[in-house]
């Protein structure tokens, strides 16, 4: 089979997509395939070993650590769904991939965006409770109430997407069978259907608003409330202790809804801007929080800088300490 012409059928139906990588730089797809391939490599070392050490280090069984657990599971999911077709494009110009890959692909890399955003909404009810009443901490945020908040995260994630991603398995599409990334976006596959795709468009931006904008404002709203706590705090000291154990919370959601927000404004005012910057956005907003939360939390987090220690180098364990 070409790899240039899926298979259409005698409808003008195509049953397969043509991924695209960088249009026109085609000639040096090689060169860029390779910063692709070490974040993605850094990306996978880092978030794994980030889960190894919370696994292991019966220092970091707390509820901080369970959630940022979930965060690096998040990103490991959303990487690995999308790193086989990125570098399958860069590397072999194979750039074919069928309806149910492409749908599947679109519906893990929707699910697992909001998913990350709700864990994002669960680390900083975490911290709010772990500061506004520090002393009902343990009791209110038990290992169970972790386990249902987690699995209220992923159902929310996982179930709100699949009212759009269906109909996208019965729509005909007879546009054009090229696609505009090197993974598989829901947006980017209703424009090639023919057929009445009103619902596919509104019902997206119902879930953005509902998900990404209530999400962050309840995380803006819980630190204007975290930081009227702290102020109240007297001493000097203890003030910078309770703020220090939200500062690497604070630049994973900057990190996160930063390049979302700025994904979406390129996507709905950016129609101007060149192809070329969209593209990078989105690689941006689908590479960055991955790779950047696992550093983040090392360098902020003294705890999760003592486990790597502890971790690489055999050194046991100290007694546990709330």
């Amino acid at each position: 089979m070409s790899l240039d012409k899926p298979d259409e059928r005698p409808n003008g139906n195509f049953s397969s997509f043509l991924l695209t990588g960088f249009p026109g730089l085609e000639a040096a797809h090689h060169w860029i395939s390779t910063p692709f391939f070490f974040i993605y490599i850094s990306v996978l070392l880092g978030n794994s070993t980030l889960l190894l050490l919370i696994k292991e280090d019966h220092n970091l069984h707390e509820p901080m650590y369970y959630f940022l657990a979930m965060l690096a599971a998040t990103d490991l999911g959303l990487t690995l769904t999308t790193m086989p077709t990125v570098l399958r494009v860069l590397w072999l110009d194979h750039r074919e991939i069928g309806k149910v890959a492409c749908f599947s692909q679109a519906y893990f890399i929707h699910s697992l965006a909001f998913v990350e955003s709700g864990v994002l909404l669960a680390m900083a009810y975490d911290r709010f409770i772990a500061i506004r009443n520090p002393l009902r901490y343990t009791s209110i945020l038990t290992y169970t109430q972790v386990l249902k908040i987690g699995l209220g995260v992923l159902l929310r994630g996982f179930v709100s997407v699949i009212p759009p991603i269906v109909p996208l398995y019965f729509f005909p599409y007879c546009h054009s069978h090229v696609l505009s990334h090197a993974f598989c976006l829901h947006q980017d596959v209703i424009k090639l259907a023919c057929a009445d795709t009103t619902f596919n468009r509104l019902y997206p931006v119902v879930l953005v608003v509902f998900i990404f904008v209530l999400d962050s404002l309840i995380i803006l709203i819980s630190y204007v409330l975290i930081l009227k706590s702290v102020l109240r705090i007297a001493s000097k000291e203890e003030r910078a202790k309770a703020f220090n154990t939200c500062v690497s919370h604070i630049c994973c959601v900057l990190v996160f809804y930063v390049t979302v927000i700025g994904l979406s404004l390129i996507h709905r005012f950016g129609k101007q801007v060149p192809h070329i910057v969209h593209l990078t956005m989105s690689y941006v907003c689908f590479l960055f929080p991955p790779l950047m939360n696992p550093i983040i939390y090392s360098v902020k987090t003294k705890q999760i800088r003592s486990g790597f220690l502890r971790l690489f180098t055999n050194h046991p364990s100290p007694s546990h300490r709330m």
